[in-house]
């Protein structure tokens, strides 16, 4: 999906990334495609929607290596997210995690409540749940 946002026109790439029953894995790897439209588009604000079971790892390692690549973390609660997601986010991807709760399958106040147990800096938080996508998306 491509969107228009921000008062500056900022472009927007969300990427799915999880697969399941009705998304092939194929459709759903993310490292090879994602990782060469990154490279190609580097105006191209990309954004890993969803924490990516089983694909964790390489949307943690395109996000690092790519500038224009960023995750979300909408359709999951926090208290499932992956140890590495939970590290990444509070290190050397802080400024590249955004906020998302998956409304109305997971509400908002749930979402926090789960968040507000990870393990994360205090100083990321207000990176996560809001700094960072002003940021990205230009508003």
């Amino acid at each position: 999906m491509l969107l228009n946002v921000g008062s500056g026109g900022t472009e927007v790439c969300t990427a799915l990334v999880q697969g399941g029953p009705w998304l092939p894995a194929r459709v759903g790897e993310i490292s090879g495609p994602c990782l060469g439209v990154a490279a190609d588009f580097p105006e191209l604000t990309i954004i890993l929607a969803h924490p990516s079971v089983p694909w964790q790892d390489e949307a943690i390692a395109i996000a690092t290596h790519k500038a224009n690549v960023f995750i979300d973390l909408s359709g999951w609660s926090p208290k499932y997210f992956p140890p590495q997601l939970v590290h990444a986010a509070g290190r050397m991807l802080k400024h590249k995690v955004l906020f998302g709760s998956d409304y109305p399958l997971i509400t908002p106040d749930r979402w926090l409540a789960d968040f507000s147990q990870l393990d994360l800096p205090a100083d990321v938080r207000p990176l996560i749940l809001k700094d960072n996508a002003a940021r990205v998306l230009g508003l």
